[in-house]
């Protein structure tokens, strides 16, 4: 199956260190998601909280709008959290974005991202 490592042109600039996405094309449609964190396309990181987790929703449904999927495509996410306090605030931006889609997902709380400005990070594999 031949993949295709995916940069959008409406996301960041990765400097080569990772895709923001893979596509798998065979009988069915694969896009794999790197984790999506509050980076704005001009490279800004935003101030934490509830403004990088709406950034990375709007990050990850721009990657999936560049292989022409929506929401409802997403079969798995994962989540990171650095604050728990966070929690009430990803499920209110994960409504807005996938309504009553539900595909799989893990919630993880972690110590720290790659950045320590980082409080946030989803990534999703999605199927069409």
């Amino acid at each position: 199956m031949p993949a295709s490592f995916l940069n959008p042109p409406a996301l960041h600039d990765t400097a080569g260190r990772y895709s923001h996405a893979v596509l798998l094309e065979g009988p069915g449609r694969r896009l794999v998601i790197s984790g999506q964190i509050g980076v704005a396309p001009d490279g800004t990181i935003l101030p934490a909280g509830e403004p990088q987790i709406a950034q990375a929703f709007a990050n990850l449904l721009a990657v999936l709008a560049s292989q022409g999927m929506g929401p409802g495509n997403i079969v798995k996410l994962g989540v990171f959290l650095t604050d728990r306090a966070l929690i009430p605030a990803y499920r209110a931006e994960r409504a807005k974005a996938l309504g009553s889609h539900s595909p799989a997902s893990t919630l993880l709380l972690v110590a720290g991202l790659a950045d320590p400005r980082f409080v946030f990070e989803i990534e999703a594999e999605a199927f069409i």
